[in-house]
């Protein structure tokens, strides 16, 4: 069951409200843009969440802390992100993203009353985070709790979509006429931080889509393809079953029951710059949502090809689709089937994955009726999948620890919010803690295949690190 939404409609965002949404020249550093990350990496960034006044995990901000790639392999190196970190801004825990040589971070402030505040940090060593003040407002574009990443090297995209229901009433025993979906996108320079471009469209279902139910929920992890000519937006796409009356859900909101998706997972796309010619493309490989949840599921192969993660976040389909970079739509005679490259007997779903090189990935995943969480090596090409061994196994998934399992108060597990999988030279990095247990960075190199134990990792109670830069 869900509810339905209110929508503000409109085709193009004014050029006044792009113009509100340009950096600030208050506290710009005097030297003007801080400019692409155009030197050598120095460190490894590593994010920690803590929890809010109420003590809900992860959930009250995020601190990083910079390490030298010689630290973070040296299993005596101990950090305290906690302790020794410096505060990003944002009220709950923030998005982060970073530059390719992790010389910078990025992220846009999550609900509160900055949310929506673009800030863009040069890394410095240790605590040592400089805010170059190039703050962009995308809250009158995105919302307060925008979703965004870095969708090509220096190009931010923030994306917002909502949908409406069109019924013969309100409340309880209406009938279903038809759906909208809106979406709205923005493109950030991460050079010279600022909104390039805007705009605002209505999804392009066809008529008999939407009258059938069809419509997006959610869209999230934009890419941009080799050629720099097409974006990719991964989409929750869900369906109103109409032949189901309305009811009234707790809250008061009308509701409406959920039928199957029978047209695929879906994948929004948009020219690039101009932001033009929206459509929807399908996979028939698969069915479930590919937007993602804190975690970048679209990565672009170095064959030109973009790799696509489905059911992340959830106990969903582990798949692993193609994006052709000649047609620009699903190739859709390909399959990465994660269940099936390990052999589990188990449902497996991804909670995240990287892409490296000559079509090797990394998976973050957990497994049904286990609570856990695992590391596997993973050959996009040969379709084989390798389990890694890591500490703590059994405390690192994605439910965490029960009410009844913690005294009273459910703990969320750090695969549910983890947001970034490192990657410097042949090496991913991995940091992996229980909540509120010690843990490490891991480090596994993709040629040879070997996973290390690297720097040790304190914690904190109800926090855990959830990523690597």
């Amino acid at each position: 069951m869900y509810s339905s939404k209110k929508l503000i409609l409109g085709a193009v965002f004014a050029a006044g409200i792009l113009n509100a949404c340009n950096k600030s020249n208050d506290d710009v550093n005097v030297e003007g843009a801080s400019g692409p990350d155009t030197d050598e990496r120095k460190f490894i960034t590593l994010t920690l969440a803590y929890p809010d006044t109420e003590g809900t995990a992860g959930n009250g901000g995020t601190m990083a802390y910079a390490i030298t790639p010689a630290q973070a392999a040296d299993p005596n190196f101990e950090v305290d992100v906690y302790a020794n970190g410096y505060g990003l801004r944002s009220q709950r825990t923030a998005r982060v993203q970073g530059s390719v040589n992790g010389n910078f971070l990025y992220n846009i402030q999550y609900t509160g009353t900055d949310g929506g505040i673009f800030n863009k940090y040069r890394v410095k060593g240790e605590k040592n985070f400089e805010d170059t003040r190039e703050e962009v407002n995308t809250e009158p574009i995105l919302g307060s709790s925008p979703r965004w990443v870095v969708a090509a090297e220096g190009v931010g995209v923030g994306v917002f979509a909502s949908a409406a229901i069109q019924a013969s009433g309100e409340g309880a025993g209406a009938t279903f006429i038809d759906v909208k979906s809106i979406a709205k996108i923005a493109v950030i320079n991460l050079n010279d931080p600022q909104v390039t471009r805007q705009t605002e469209f209505t999804i392009p279902f066809t008529a008999a889509q939407t009258k059938d139910g069809y419509q997006i929920g959610r869209i999230d992890m934009p890419i941009l393809n080799a050629a720099k000519t097409k974006i990719f937006i991964g989409c929750n796409l869900i369906r109103t079953d109409v032949t189901k009356l309305s009811t009234v859900s707790n809250n008061g909101t009308q509701s409406w029951s959920s039928a199957t998706n029978q047209l695929g997972t879906a994948t929004l796309v948009v020219d690039y710059p101009s932001l033009a010619n929206p459509t929807l493309i399908y996979s028939t490989q698969s069915s479930f949502g590919n937007n993602g949840y804190r975690t970048m599921i679209q990565h672009l192969g170095d064959d030109g090809h973009i790799y696509q993660g489905t059911g992340v976040n959830t106990t969903g389909q582990p798949h692993i689709l193609r994006i052709d970079r000649n047609t620009n739509t699903y190739d859709n005679s390909y399959l990465f089937n994660l269940k099936t490259a390990l052999g589990s007997a188990n449902n497996v779903a991804i909670r995240a994955w990287r892409y490296i090189k000559e079509g090797i990935g990394l998976v973050m995943y957990t497994e049904t009726g286990v609570n856990g969480g695992y590391l596997a090596l993973i050959d996009l090409n040969a379709k084989t999948a390798t389990k890694l061994a890591t500490d703590n196994q059994s405390d690192v998934g994605f439910s965490g620890l029960t009410a009844a399992q913690n005294g009273g108060t459910a703990l969320t597990g750090t695969f549910s919010q983890f947001q970034n999988i490192g990657v410097a030279g042949d090496n991913f990095y991995v940091p992996m803690t229980p909540n509120g247990v010690d843990g490490h960075l891991y480090i596994i190199n993709y040629k040879t295949k070997t996973i290390t134990k690297g720097a040790k990792l304190k914690n904190r109670s109800n926090s855990f690190y959830l990523g690597a830069y």
